[in-house]
C-alpha cells in the first residue's frame, strides 16, 4: 500500500514532487497499489519509486523517468509513455510496458 505522505507529494504537482525528490534524494518514495489513472505527471522524476500494483492507465508520463522503478505488475495500459526512461526498471507482469 502506498506511502500516503507520498501520494499528497506527487497529488501536489509534478513541479512540487520533483523538488521534494531533489530535496529528500535518500527517500525512496511508495506508490504501490495506488491509483493514478489519467494523472498527469509529465517529466515526473519517478526514478527507484516503488509502483507495484500501481494504476497508471490512461496518465500523461511524457519525459518521466522510471529508472529503477519497481513497475511489477503495474498497469500503463493507454498511457503516453513518449520520451519516458526505463533503464533498470523491474517490468515483469507490467501490462503496457514498453
Amino acid at each position: 500500500m502506498a506511502n500516503q505522505e507520498h501520494l499528497n507529494k506527487l497529488r501536489a504537482g509534478v513541479d512540487a514532487w520533483n523538488q521534494w525528490r531533489q530535496d529528500h534524494p535518500q527517500i525512496t518514495p511508495d506508490l504501490s497499489g495506488a491509483t493514478l489513472t489519467s494523472a498527469d505527471l509529465q517529466g515526473a522524476n519517478l526514478t527507484s519509486a516503488n509502483l507495484r500494483d500501481a494504476s497508471l492507465m490512461r496518465a500523461s508520463l511524457q519525459k518521466a523517468s522510471f529508472d529503477g522503478a519497481n513497475l511489477r505488475d503495474t498497469n500503463l495500459a493507454g498511457a503516453n509513455l513518449s520520451g519516458t526512461s526505463f533503464d533498470g526498471a523491474i517490468m515483469d507482469g507490467c501490462l503496457g510496458c514498453p
